[in-house]
């Protein structure tokens, strides 16, 4: 059926997925080898055919509007799906069709598999890689039930019925805006009142939402989430506008806290630590593919810095 005229040029979305990555129009522009004013021109005309506000410009860089945290969420799984029909074409053209498909919860997808995928291309040059984008929860059904042969989690156990292997260790960090009072007290904050304190939260399923929940089990009073939101972006532009706290990735917030977007504030009491797998169904030989998956992702992980350091 024809596409509805307000559907954009899938490279524009790809633009919009950079600047959300990097924080900055220059650098989203220098990463798609175009020009600054090239760059903020194709956003504008994105803008103005979807008939929202998608950035809010300033000294200090780009920051998403609510909105354009939701495009961006969106934006992500058309951009995926046009690099898959990309790779799956050019392994027709070329007459060899390896197919790999593998899930991966947000966190490690958005940060590590792009890396993980240039180390396994050296390897499998005709390999083609699929990469479904869930939560946690989601990727352990998806491997239970057949439909993919590995994932990567980030919760801090191993589902019921799979087997893992560490592929990395990752540190959770909690920010807020630089007009938060927490920024302002010159202390750390402690677990007792991060507790009682409404987060912006992943939804129920998240890796990282199991995480912090398993932290402040047992606390009194622990608060109810003050919003749910399915897109980490979205997260860190409600965190920016004032929303609220929350806990993410040391990963996913590395660019907004150099640029000065989000404040890290200490949190004592709580090991904020955690360890990043890969899962199969018990029982189940992984293919040749699959191991090559893992093992790119190992030896990527001992190349990385300690998150804590």
């Amino acid at each position: 059926m024809p596409l509805p005229p307000r559907v954009p040029d899938i490279g524009a979305l790809d633009l919009l997925l950079s600047v959300a990555r990097l924080g900055s129009l220059g650098r989203a522009a220098q990463a798609h080898g175009i020009s600054q004013p090239a760059a903020g021109s194709r956003i504008r005309h994105l803008e103005g055919l979807l008939g929202l506000s998608l950035i809010d410009r300033s000294a200090l860089g780009s920051a998403l509007t609510a909105d354009g945290a939701a495009v961006v969420g969106w934006a992500r799984d058309v951009v995926d799906a046009a690099v898959a029909l990309d790779g799956g074409v050019e392994s027709l053209r070329s007459g060899h069709t390896r197919q790999l498909q593998v899930a991966a919860s947000l966190t490690v997808a958005e940060y590590l598999v792009p890396s993980w995928l240039t180390g396994l291309r050296a390897r499998r040059p005709d390999a083609v890689v699929s990469v479904r984008v869930v939560n946690s929860a989601q990727v352990a059904e998806q491997v239970l039930t057949g439909g993919v042969g590995v994932g990567f989690v980030e919760g801090p156990s191993t589902p019921a019925g799979l087997e893992s292997c560490p592929v990395g260790h990752d540190r959770l960090v909690l920010v807020v805006a630089r007009e938060h009072p927490w920024t302002r007290c010159g202390r750390p904050v402690e677990v007792a009142e991060l507790a009682g304190t409404p987060l912006v939260q992943r939804e129920p399923g998240s890796g990282t939402r199991e995480t912090t929940e398993l932290l402040l089990h047992g606390l009194p009073d622990v608060a109810a989430p003050s919003v749910e939101l399915s897109s980490t972006t979205a997260i860190k532009a409600a965190v920016a506008a004032g929303v609220g706290p929350a806990v993410l990735s040391s990963l996913a917030v590395a660019e907004e806290l150099r640029h000065g977007q989000l404040v890290a504030v200490p949190v004592i009491g709580a090991a904020l630590d955690r360890t990043l797998r890969a899962v199969w169904a018990t029982g189940r030989t992984l293919g040749p593919e699959s191991r090559d998956v893992l093992a790119v992702a190992t030896a990527h992980s001992a190349a990385r810095p300690d998150p804590g350091g």
